[in-house]
């Protein structure tokens, strides 16, 4: 063990459990590291998000070295989460996510799993709606990214760990400061470690408010 690394025996959830337990922390115990074959399996668990086309749109960029984390927290507007948590994930949308059509499928048609006229009809559709309408790539990135992000949550509350998903950032501070290619939008930060306290109660509307039956 690391001097000065806080080792934390991590709890394991079902998944009700860890719906119910996640929230949003603010307060994480400094010192704490996440062992890398965790942060692997909390990644990987994220990237088994659904993506449209199967594209996988989200890039994780994984902040832990200390000196990184104070270079970001101002960018953060100085949220302490940010430098005290075991890691703090740039939550990267491609917006090029269509260069990925023929590693995808190229992948399945050669292995036979794929009919040619079906692979060329997917790469055709992908890239016509890349094409055809600039939002599309905007969108999608977004959208994609935040299923990992909620995933990613999720599976590292499983895995015994607290996170922070943070919208409030300098989105051109931080693509200049971390040198992020034209090709990727920092979609949200996301915080990970133990918390120091437990996430703040929030109100939940109750359904009778959330829920439209059919149509309005």
């Amino acid at each position: 063990m690391k001097q000065g690394v806080i080792k934390v025996e991590a709890k394991v959830y079902d998944a009700i459990e860890v719906i119910k337990a996640r929230g949003s922390v603010r307060k994480f115990t400094p010192g704490v590291e996440i062992p890398a074959e965790e942060l692997d399996e909390i990644l990987t668990l994220a990237a088994k998000a659904p993506s449209a086309w199967n594209l996988q749109h989200w890039r994780y960029l994984v902040i832990t070295k200390p000196e990184v984390k104070e270079r970001i927290l101002p960018i953060a507007f100085n949220q302490d989460q940010v430098v005290n948590s075991s890691a703090t994930v740039v939550i990267l949308g491609d917006l090029e996510a269509n260069r990925s059509v023929h590693d995808v499928y190229g992948t399945a048609y050669k292995q036979g799993q794929l009919p040619k006229e079906v692979y060329e009809t997917m790469v055709r559709q992908v890239n016509a709606a890349y094409e055809n309408n600039p939002q599309v790539a905007r969108d999608s990135a977004i959208l994609n990214a935040s299923l990992s992000a909620m995933q990613l949550m999720l599976a590292a509350k499983a895995k015994g760990y607290d996170t922070c998903p943070m919208g409030g950032f300098d989105r051109e501070a931080l693509i200049k400061e971390l040198n992020i290619p034209s090709r990727y939008l920092p979609v949200m930060l996301i915080s990970i470690g133990k918390a120091a306290e437990p996430a703040r109660p929030t109100t939940r509307f109750s359904l009778d408010q959330l829920v439209i039956r059919e149509s309005f």
